[in-house]
């Protein structure tokens, strides 16, 4: 019998040897507005093995106009954003926490956490056991970028790199919130729980790894401690270059990892992770999918299947359709692991 998507992505992070590559497919609606075409024909060619659980939070009432929809958006914490481009989220320019002695002023949206566990629940595990595929829950912890949406970019730098009172206490509230969230998820029937923060730059961390592992590392490992004590897989994405830290991540536990692979040495990725974490993709959203040229998106499969694929395990087939991303250049990605799916049955390696 084939195996369910939730048991190929399950043999994939527990290096069991699934039927195929998983596959996982980032849709930003930036995609949907420009190719839906190509969009419904990935959809219909192959099988996309991650799903969303239903919606059981309440509606915020700081919560105003529409993150992907030009014009200003207000998030359930209260950070303004000014958006530029339909189906693109946009930035804040004026950071509701001028000044760090107000950290006390920030209310965390504790109001849209469900008002009925017992209820909620109840909902998402009928849809789980209605379902074949893998359910990451419905939240998704980001503490630095939560504290530069509260303190702007530049803020944020400086609060981290010479912290003053206050920052270290707006970081905790941050993330007692997000363990708060978290802990309502790994209490239902979702199969893995993810956070994020996005941690690199092109060619290095934002952050020397010193100031990382004394400050975050500890925040990720409750993350991941809490996903393991409730038998939940646990992801984590970060863009840019995060070389640096791949060893930290599997050391506190992190299942799988979607980075931009192509920002950093791959052969240096193998080298510290192969077999030890799962790659959770992608193929690079800077060159390689705004190429015009499919044979590029051929290329750059080939390249991760050449240095991180193993029969065994430890590779999600995904990558990000959004801005500027060329619709015959993502159609190639998947029709290109499932070449070398059939390359590989052919020789006997699977």
């Amino acid at each position: 019998m084939a195996q369910t998507s939730r048991e190929l992505v399950s043999r994939c992070l527990n290096f069991e040897y699934p039927e195929r590559v998983p596959r996982d497919l980032w849709i930003l609606p930036w995609a949907s507005i420009h190719y839906p075409e190509t969009l419904k024909m990935i959809q219909e060619k192959f099988t996309l093995d991650f799903e969303s659980p239903p919606v059981v939070y309440q509606p915020s009432s700081r919560r105003k106009g529409d993150e992907y929809t030009p014009g200003l958006f207000i998030d359930e914490w209260g950070a303004v954003f000014t958006n530029i481009q339909a189906g693109v989220i946009g930035e804040v320019r004026d950071p509701i926490i001028q000044e760090i002695t107000d950290w006390k002023n920030v209310r965390p949206p504790y109001e849209i956490l469900p008002a009925d566990y017992v209820k909620a629940r109840a909902i998402i595990k009928y849809q789980h056991e209605n379902s074949t595929k893998f359910m990451i829950g419905g939240c998704c912890p980001r503490p630095w970028e939560r504290y530069q949406f509260l303190r702007g970019s530049e803020n944020s730098m400086i609060d981290i790199m010479m912290p003053e009172t206050g920052t270290l206490d707006l970081l905790h509230a941050i993330h007692e919130f997000y363990l708060k969230e978290l802990e309502f998820w790994a209490s239902t029937a979702i199969d893995g729980l993810t956070f994020m923060d996005d941690w690199g730059a092109q060619n290095q961390l934002l952050i020397p790894p010193r100031l990382w592992r004394e400050i975050f590392k500890p925040l990720y490992k409750d993350y991941c401690d809490l996903a393991h004590a409730n038998n939940k897989f646990i992801f984590m994405h970060s863009d840019g270059h995060i070389a640096e830290i791949y060893e930290d991540l599997i050391e506190i536990g992190v299942d799988a990892v979607n980075s931009q692979l192509f920002c950093m040495n791959m052969e240096d990725l193998q080298r510290r992770a192969k077999g030890k974490i799962t790659f959770w993709g992608e193929i690079d959203r800077q060159h390689v999918l705004p190429n015009p040229n499919p044979a590029v998106g051929r290329e750059a499969v080939q390249k991760v299947a050449q240095h991180l694929y193993d029969p065994c395990g430890g590779i999600i087939a995904q990558f990000e359709f959004g801005a500027g991303a060329n619709p015959d250049t993502a159609l190639a990605i998947f029709e290109e692991w499932d070449r070398i799916q059939m390359e590989y049955k052919m020789k006997g390696k699977i």
